[in-house]
């Protein structure tokens, strides 16, 4: 028997920055959620990325938008965690582990006592750490607390094979694993385009069958996992691309939609791994994580994804949570 799920479409977002704003402008254009609060300690940045915002809601859908302190947030259903420094071109996410950390176990008990129940969406990094951090300095319960994970990695992969094929990304499915990051890995026995198992899209169907290989293959997996920096070396940030996945999230929530996402959260007795959290398939609804998906792997996919965590529980034993 499911469990009751407010149907609720308030969102709350934890900070006003490039990641931020955009999320609160993504929710507003999308017509995802009817409320939105945008909170940061820079309380004039975030009323003016509010007042922008709501200035163009004519040309859009009803939504109320306002900057505003932790008690606004009362009755949430969605906490959208973009709290913390940004990485910097030519830094890893997990160079700003202890210093984001810290900025957390300030912030998240005081969100916590305001919004018990919400479902919180990690999407400060290194996400697959402080979403950890969140569950070790609050009472929340693990389903309630979703990292954005691998959910962007997993469409940069999919638009990348798509290109590679010529084919639309909806036709396309495949999965980044792991870590939000350098150890993320890609289960290619999951991998199926247009209904078939990519080995046998790629023999039998694809017109390049006879070209490619390895060193395509090597060449999509550096692709997806340096997307993020060749961006930031560019620009100096990402944010477009976060902002659409975090909606997608939030929409998913909010309708209680029981959507198959790779998402990061804790990870207790999957594939070997215990007490870290990283990215793997999970169902999301309206209380957040509703089922997890094991889907088989091979030994060298295990052996992969274990590196991952292994890397991941590094980090986690040199910081103080």
């Amino acid at each position: 028997m499911r469990t009751e799920v407010n149907n609720g479409n308030k969102v709350t977002i934890l900070g006003a920055g490039n990641v931020g704003a955009t999320v609160a402008y993504t929710l507003a254009v999308s017509g995802t959620c009817s409320d939105i609060v945008l909170i940061d300690i820079n309380e004039d940045k975030a009323a003016g990325e509010s007042m922008d915002i709501r200035q163009g809601l004519a040309f859009t859908h009803d939504v109320d938008i306002v900057a505003g302190t932790y008690e606004d947030a009362v009755n949430s259903d969605v906490v959208v965690v973009t709290l913390g420094m940004a990485r910097k071109p030519g830094q890893t996410r997990l160079d700003l582990a202890q210093c984001n950390v810290d900025i957390i176990k300030e912030v998240m008990p005081k969100i916590e006592k305001i919004c018990p129940d919400a479902v919180y969406v990690v999407v400060s990094n290194p996400v697959d750490i402080l979403t950890y951090a969140i569950l070790k300095c609050t009472n929340l319960k693990p389903s309630q607390v979703i990292g954005s994970g691998t959910i962007l990695d997993t469409s940069r992969l999919r638009s990348r094979l798509a290109d590679h094929v010529n084919l639309s990304p909806s036709s396309v499915h495949a999965y980044v694993f792991g870590e939000h990051g350098d150890t993320s890995m890609i289960p290619w026995s999951l991998t199926n385009i247009a209904g078939m198992e990519m080995n046998e899209y790629c023999s039998c169907i694809c017109s390049n069958h006879n070209e490619c290989g390895k060193s395509d293959i090597a060449e999509i997996e550096r692709d997806v996992r340096t997307a993020g920096a060749e961006v930031i070396k560019r620009k100096g940030a990402t944010f477009y691309a976060i902002a659409l996945s975090v909606n997608k999230i939030c929409d998913v929530i909010l309708r209680d939609a029981h959507s198959i996402l790779t998402i990061s959260a804790m990870v207790h007795n999957r594939y070997g791994i215990d007490d870290v959290c990283l990215s793997l398939p999970c169902v999301v609804g309206g209380s957040g994580v509703e089922r997890e998906l094991n889907p088989p792997l091979t030994d060298s996919e295990m052996e992969q994804l274990h590196a991952s965590a292994n890397a991941l529980k590094e980090v986690l034993s040199g910081l103080r949570f």
